[in-house]
């Protein structure tokens, strides 16, 4: 701790400075000064935490050093050192905030005794000081994720009113009694064909940045930004209570409208907003929420890059017609591999339903058909959904990734392609496996005849879809392939010294002159110039 004797008497001065082991202490005698004036100077240079002062000083007294100094800096430890036994004087200078009145003469060691009193109380003082600057920091940096829980429950309908009053208050947010508020639901938009950058897996990024830019775009606006359970961006805009409610819509239609284009800039890539039909006090929040939600919902029919206003459905039921005929055409082009009629049934299933719906009740209905249809078609086979489906399964459970009716269309025709590629995998898969047996019976079973017949009764299939595979898959007949296997084997066992009838019955020929006429014909040479 650094110490600044003030006091006019040198002698006394330098007595205090030197006689007194302050250094023994942790105490650090930083100046000496003789009157207010000078110690002024000093502790601007110096800046000491205690300072042992006497009152009556020419220039500037001790008291009104005193003042000055507890004003700029309330930490600092003021102990006066007085000749004065008045009480008015100790009084005074305890009111200004000064720590100890100590008459002379004092004894050093009382001294001693006070410094460090002083001393230890002000690192007392910082350490709680610092215990509370930490608290608040961390309060300051959690602030906002408390916030943004609360507002979630909020807009989720999660409070009483009383809840919501006391929370934001607990939370400062500043919410004037009788406050009224409009909600705006802003979400990228699916990404085009054509982009390159980013692909569906950077969604949840392209979701954040959405929000940094709602956040910065809007700082000036009074409105809380938040985002929901399902990764929306949410505006929760606050009103001010002179402005009439179709005013204050319309002016939220035009912001949010200037808002999509900012994100446009900054990101090349579009989003939408849905914007609540009306505007509320605090418990009406959760109806606004969902407002806004269902407006966002009505991009499938309008498109994207759109800002849309809620607008109450006075709606008919419903009509959906089932076209089994339809269905099981489309079943069968599968099943055969058709894809233009299978894309053609496709096609009339949707002109007859989905092309029809006008709201978002109704597009929901004809995904599920759709999906279902799709289902059950992939399960009849003993296949699995995701598998088939691949990166398109996440629609089968998140009908908010198909936003407008083009992008459920490409979806269902990427269905048919996933469809009839895994039924080919399928069947290649099934072919190799045959093809393998057959290349595994020749190897094992060359010294015995086999031909084409024989082996398709074995394997359960007709001679003909036999001769036909093996040929696709292998590139040569089977009767060429069994030839070419007997042959090599049999030069390599005449190699080997083997005689010609033995080399001649391990490769299934009971006929040794008949061998030797294949044998010649094959390799131009006879089998025993080989084995010679």
């Amino acid at each position: 701790m650094n110490l600044l004797i003030v006091e006019d008497e040198v002698r006394l001065r330098n007595a205090l400075a030197n006689n007194i082991p302050w250094d023994k202490h942790g105490i650090e005698v930083v100046g000496q000064a003789g009157n207010g004036m000078e110690a002024l100077r000093f502790i601007d240079r110096k800046k000491p935490e205690i300072i042992l002062l006497d009152l009556q000083m020419p220039e500037m007294d001790g008291l009104t050093l005193a003042k000055q100094l507890r004003q700029s800096d309330p930490l600092l430890k003021i102990i006066v050192l007085s000749g004065y036994d008045d009480f008015a004087y100790a009084q005074e200078a305890l009111s200004i905030g000064v720590m100890k009145y100590l008459l002379k003469p004092a004894g050093d060691e009382e001294i001693l005794e006070t410094v460090l009193e002083a001393a230890e109380k002000l690192r007392s003082e910082l350490e709680q000081r610092h215990n509370e600057d930490e608290l608040k920091q961390r309060w300051e940096q959690h602030l906002p994720y408390l916030v943004n829980d609360f507002l979630q429950g909020w807009l989720k309908g999660k409070f009483e009113l009383w809840e919501i009053e006391q929370r934001s208050k607990y939370l400062q947010m500043n919410m004037p009694k009788g406050a009224q508020f409009a909600v705006a639901v802003v979400d990228m938009d699916p990404l085009p064909d054509t982009e390159t950058r980013f692909s569906r897996k950077d969604m949840s990024l392209l979701q954040f940045s959405l929000g940094s830019i709602v956040q910065e775009y809007l700082q000036s606006t009074p409105c809380w930004v938040v985002s929901d359970y399902a990764g929306y961006t949410v505006v929760v805009y606050k009103l001010s209570g002179d402005e009439a409610p179709k005013e204050a819509l319309q002016r939220i239609n035009v912001l949010t409208e200037k808002l999509l284009f900012t994100v446009l800039s900054c990101l090349r890539l579009t989003a939408s907003a849905g914007i609540s039909g009306t505007i509320g006090g605090c418990e009406d929040l959760n109806k606004l929420y969902v407002q806004a939600v269902r407006a966002l919902q009505n991009r499938i029919m309008l498109g994207h890059d759109l800002a849309i206003p809620y607008q109450e459905v006075q709606g008919r039921e419903p009509e959906f017609v089932l076209q089994p005929n339809l269905e099981k055409a489309l079943e069968i082009a599968l099943e055969t591999g058709e894809e233009n009629k299978a894309t053609d049934m496709l096609s009339t299933l949707w002109e007859g339903g989905m092309a029809k719906a006008e709201n978002i009740e109704e597009i929901h209905e004809h995904i599920l058909y759709f999906e279902s249809l799709f289902v059950r078609m992939i399960q009849k086979q003993g296949w699995s959904v995701r598998e088939v489906a691949g990166e398109d399964y996440v629609y089968f459970h998140n009908h908010r990734e198909l936003m407008v009716k083009e992008q459920i269309f490409i979806w269902l025709q990427r269905m048919i392609k996933a469809y009839l590629t895994h039924a080919r995998e399928r069947r290649k898969s099934t072919s190799h496996d045959m093809i393998k047996t057959i290349l595994s019976l020749v190897e094992n079973e060359i010294d015995q005849e086999m031909t084409l017949h024989a082996v398709a009764d074995r394997l359960y299939v007709n001679s003909s879809y036999l001769s036909r595979l093996f040929k696709q898959e292998t590139g040569k007949a089977f009767s060429t392939y069994v030839m070419e296997r007997k042959m090599e084997r049999a030069k390599a066992t005449l190699q080997e010294g083997v005689r010609v009838y033995d080399a001649a019955a391990a490769v299934g020929y009971r006929d040794v002159s008949y061998f030797t006429r294949v044998f010649r014909k094959y390799w131009g040479v006879t089998p025993g110039e080989v084995r010679s």
